[in-house]
């Protein structure tokens, strides 16, 4: 008969605060989507609703994770205009370091299954964010519409092309698709390359939070429609793709 290893106290320690820290996360979450609600409700713009997720919402979460921010770039962007952002994909926190990294109010292209959460189903539909159902062809279809129309009516939409969170880290291959949403919208595409996130959070396991440092490299944009030059929809997924891979790259 196999005896499992006991736990040391500080196992039981961190594992106990890890627990503390997932109930703070998942109250902290569900006050700030009912409070968004409520203003909602009483007639307050939603561009307005979307700046609380950067300014109260993620802060505390990345504060209460012990994770440092760090963005780099983004700077000479002209963020007055509208802009496609794809980013790699390492961790649900890495919603929050985009919310913080990226200074105008941002909607999420979201799997379908966010749907059923609670509060976060409501808050979403609520401020204006996408659903995509991963396995219906005619799903992607629609949202490549719905996408094209909210970049073309001026606002920042931001998605992860790998369809998943990274398990290793290895930056996965983009899905071409959605990114044909720029190219009918005629807007640029952001590359956002995320380092850190998947250790700050795993994506293994329930909830398993540890100290670092989280850093959000901001690229050049790149226009689909650069004269000369115009991109195709796969053409612009591998120089969006190359670009954040680039950037992920160890430096010296």
């Amino acid at each position: 008969m196999d005896v499992q290893p006991s736990r040391s106290p500080g196992q039981l320690a961190w594992g106990a605060w890890n627990l503390l820290q997932l109930v703070f996360t998942l109250l902290w979450t569900a006050t700030l989507c009912s409070l968004v609600l409520l203003l909602y409700v009483l007639g307050v713009p939603v561009a307005r609703l979307l700046r609380m997720a950067p300014r109260v919402w993620a802060p505390v979460l990345v504060a209460g994770a012990g994770a440092r921010l760090v963005v780099e770039g983004g700077q000479d962007i002209d963020w007055s205009r509208p802009h496609l952002i794809v980013s790699n994909h390492q961790s649900v926190i890495d919603i929050c370091a985009l919310y913080m990294a990226v200074p105008v109010p941002l909607r999420f292209l979201l799997k379908d299954e966010m749907r059923k959460v609670p509060f976060v189903n409501w808050y979403a539909r609520a401020t204006g964010m996408l659903f995509l159902d991963r396995d219906s062809r005619r799903a992607g279809a629609i949202v490549r519409r719905q996408a094209a129309a909210l970049l073309a009516a001026g606002q920042t939409l931001c998605l992860f092309p790998e369809g998943t969170r990274s398990r290793t880290g290895e930056l996965a291959p983009f899905k071409a698709g959605l990114l044909q949403a720029a190219i009918d919208a005629g807007v640029p595409v952001i590359p956002v390359a995320l380092d850190g996130c998947g250790k700050v959070l795993p994506p293994q396991g329930l909830f398993r939070v540890r100290p670092g440092t989280i850093r959000v490299r901001i690229g050049t944009p790149i226009d689909p429609h650069q004269p000369g030059d115009p991109l195709d929809r796969q053409a612009l997924t591998q120089r969006v793709h190359d670009a954040v891979r680039t950037m992920l790259e160890p430096r010296i």
